[in-house]
């Protein structure tokens, strides 16, 4: 279901619905370690030293993955309903986890002065919830976007808890997405993420990938604010 790399091992390690995580070695075929899970992998994601992992059962389990990976911290996740999409803080304290009833919590594993973890709704529009498909962190300013089924894109400020941007919906579910390393460029794709089942599935809508070039004040955090808006 997930794979990332293990940059502080210069390893691979996948997730799926076998429960299990394989540590892997490029050069060899098959995995050199493997962990077991209490569920299925949804999602997961690597930050140097941390991994996060989002299972079935609104499983969340931390790594420190420096040297052998050892488990930090297994969990509850805060939001009610299933998990969608988890990504690690790039500094290493933490993560946001995001659900299918659009909803985006922030949790921390190491205590971190003046932050708490807290939880806000997004991608919902009147009586509409619409699933949070991805989670992407800025790697210089710790900001991040969100995209869901509704079709639309937000940058957010977790720490000053606040929205950044609003991009105009395409019409279209959205899938996942990226920013570059040097946080200028910020892709996404669109495509069907059967949030309504096989029964919405049009065969003849195009699977795109958008770019967008992020200017500095887009993404930049503008100072403190009282709740998301």
């Amino acid at each position: 279901k997930s794979v990332r790399f293990l940059k502080s091992s210069n390893m691979i390690v996948s997730g799926g619905y076998d429960k299990l995580l394989k540590f892997w070695d490029a050069r060899q075929p098959n995995p050199v370690a493997q962990i077991q899970l209490p569920e299925r992998v949804y999602d997961m994601d690597t930050s140097d030293t941390l991994m996060v992992v989002a299972c079935a059962g609104r499983h969340i389990l931390t790594y420190n993955v420096q040297g052998q990976p050892q488990e930090h911290e297994r969990k509850e996740s805060p939001l009610k309903f299933q998990s969608r999409c988890v990504a690690a803080f790039p500094d290493n304290t933490g993560y946001a986890v995001g659900s299918i009833e659009g909803r985006v919590g922030i949790q921390y594993a190491t205590k971190v002065p003046g932050k708490d973890s807290f939880a806000f709704k997004c991608h919902r529009e009147g009586n509409n919830v619409y699933a949070v498909n991805h989670i992407a962190f800025h790697k210089g300013y710790g900001t991040f976007s969100t995209v869901g089924a509704d079709g639309i894109v937000n940058f957010w400020d977790k720490d000053n808890k606040q929205r950044l941007k609003g991009f105009p919906a395409i019409h279209r579910t959205i899938s996942c997405a990226q920013f570059n390393t040097q946080g200028n460029m910020f892709a996404y794709a669109s495509s069907y993420d059967w949030s309504k089942g096989s029964s919405h599935h049009a065969p003849n809508t195009p699977n795109e990938i958008f770019v967008h070039h992020v200017q500095d004040d887009e993404i930049k955090p503008k100072g403190k604010k009282s709740g998301y808006r």
